[in-house]
């Protein structure tokens, strides 16, 4: 692989992970005060209609977008730009049919889902967000095109526009509805309007940027296939995705069902105070999401370079790109998974002080939902691999397959009048490790060249472990003459420089990776790695 298609991958890569660091952020800001504003039970009604927009969400976009950036990538390696083109054309009648067929079903079905969820009270957040499912549609029929041009900025600076105002409209309309006595069911109804009025700006937004830059499209002198050969290939490549991508979130959405209707049926308790004892886990939940928000951009820049490489017969090329993106999971998700982990406590004190019983009760969940996310990762990256190799059928059957074990074992687990609520993360940690575990075999057995998994992910974990060994001892020494908020940060603080001492100490990173990165040359004469 040639320096420039290292950076041309790589590049598309740091690109979407800004993006992605700095939504995640801005999520942060919003989803912590929420916390805080809403408490446990109206937390519960937020995540139920997010739980079904994701559905909805994950039905009509997981797949096609890729499905997208894929043609296109493969028609511009080969001159095919009129192609391309009419690929846009005709995955935007899908993106939009999908879209108006999801919004339609949120907007006038909210009161049988919210029954279906055993979560009445969710009937408004549920219709607030109903626009939202066709404006992202609509909108990741763009960022497909684009991504398969190699352009991550578009879908980039949308991401950061929508996750703006949601921030900004959102808290704010959520802070004026509880403050005004308007119950917590409407405050998360108006913390949800903050994300349908993001996706619509952030919709216009995308719309403008392709009419600015249509024209300067090169055109070609290609003959298209005609628009149902395309709809055929859009529809083969996005579906097994689909299924693969929105089978989880269907699964994600079923588990509360079962879980909110365990703990009224077992405990015989309401369902305002099943929702509250749900929260609990909602809460570990917010955290447990953050390192995998970091997946996607690997693995959105991975298929369509994957893709081209494979159209070019450049299997080196498609290898080197595939070991690039392990080693980046393993330098990303071990450390953020085994910290929060192991600072699970003091890092929800510190985020909820608003609500400290909800932050004491959260603990046991993040506990294991932190090591729970680094099979998470490793499941988002397999998948990617999977998919751009066309072996998109595998993902769909190991995650059927995981799902069934988390469906099963919440279901016994939850029952269980000891156990309850604390069954659920114990259900997702199972989950996650076997797709992965399944996954990680079926990667290896494929590979051209096999993977070295003690390798790639040895190092990573040592120095993990003694980060996490670090942030704990810190912490314990820190709290004795700090308060929380000082003796938690002053404790990362200090995890952080540890690892990144150790990452260089067990040269996990070499100059090779460094390489494949923009400046990576400079990088390494910084650093002195050789």
């Amino acid at each position: 692989m040639s320096k420039k298609n290292k950076q041309t991958f790589l590049g598309g890569t740091v690109i979407l992970a800004v993006a992605v660091a700095v939504v995640k952020v801005i999520g942060a800001l919003y989803k912590i005060p929420l916390g805080n504003i809403l408490g446990r039970e109206g937390m519960t009604y937020f995540n139920t209609a997010y739980n079904i927009y994701s559905v909805l969400l994950a039905i009509s976009t997981a797949g096609l977008p890729l499905a997208v950036s894929k043609l296109v990538s493969q028609a511009r390696a080969l001159g095919r730009y009129n192609q391309s083109r009419k690929i846009l054309r005709m995955a935007m009648w899908l993106f939009v049919i999908l879209g108006a067929l999801g919004t339609a079903l949120m907007y006038f079905g909210a009161a049988p889902l919210a029954s279906l969820m055993n979560n009445s009270l969710a009937y408004w957040p549920i219709r607030a967000l109903s626009v939202s499912v066709v404006c992202v549609c609509v909108m990741s029929a763009f960022r497909g095109y684009t991504q398969g041009q190699g352009n991550m900025m578009p879908s980039a600076i949308s991401q950061v526009i929508e996750a703006l105002f949601k921030l900004v409209v959102g808290l704010l309309l959520a802070w004026y509805v509880v403050d005004a006595g308007m119950g917590l069911e409407m405050g998360a109804a108006g913390a949800i309007m903050g994300v349908t009025i993001g996706s619509v700006i952030a919709l216009l937004y995308m719309l403008a940027n392709h009419l600015r830059h249509w024209r300067d499209d090169p055109a070609g002198e290609d003959t298209p296939n005609s628009g149902r050969t395309i709809i055929k290939r859009l529809l083969m490549i996005g579906i097994p995705i689909t299924i693969g991508s929105s089978g989880m979130s269907i699964i994600n959405t079923l588990d509360q069902s079962i879980a909110l209707g365990r703990l009224q049926d077992v405990l015989q308790i309401s369902e305002e105070a099943a929702a509250t004892l749900y929260g609990e886990y909602s809460f570990g939940m917010t955290l447990f999401n953050f390192p995998s928000s970091f997946i996607p951009p690997i693995t959105m820049s991975l298929i369509p370079a994957v893709s081209a490489a494979v159209a070019r017969r450049d299997h080196r090329t498609a290898n080197k790109v595939v070991s690039a993106s392990f080693r980046l999971i393993a330098l990303l998700a071990l450390p953020a998974g085994i910290g929060l982990s192991v600072m699970a406590g003091p890092i929800l004190r510190m985020l909820y002080p608003a609500q400290p019983e909800a932050a004491v009760a959260a603990t046991y969940h993040l506990q294991l939902l932190g090591i729970a996310s680094i099979f998470v990762c490793l499941m988002l990256l397999t998948n990617g691999i999977l998919q751009a190799h066309d072996l998109a059928k595998i993902p769909v059957l190991t995650m059927f397959l995981g799902g069934l074990v988390k469906l099963a074992m919440n279901y016994v687990l939850i029952g269980n009048p000891d156990i309850n609520i604390k069954g659920a993360p114990i259900g997702t940690l199972t989950c996650y490790a076997l797709i992965s575990a399944i996954n990680l075999a079926v990667v290896y057995r494929v590979a051209e060249e096999k993977p070295r998994y003690l390798h790639l992910f040895g190092k990573p974990l040592a120095a993990s472990v003694l980060m996490g060994l670090c942030a704990h001892f810190s912490y314990r020494f820190l709290s004795g003459v700090l308060g929380n908020t000082l003796a938690t940060l002053g404790a990362i603080g200090i995890a952080v420089v540890v690892y990144l001492v150790l990452v260089l100490a067990l040269r996990v990173i070499t100059r090779e990776d460094l390489e494949m990165v923009p400046k990576g040359d400079k990088i390494a004469r910084i650093l002195h790695i050789w």
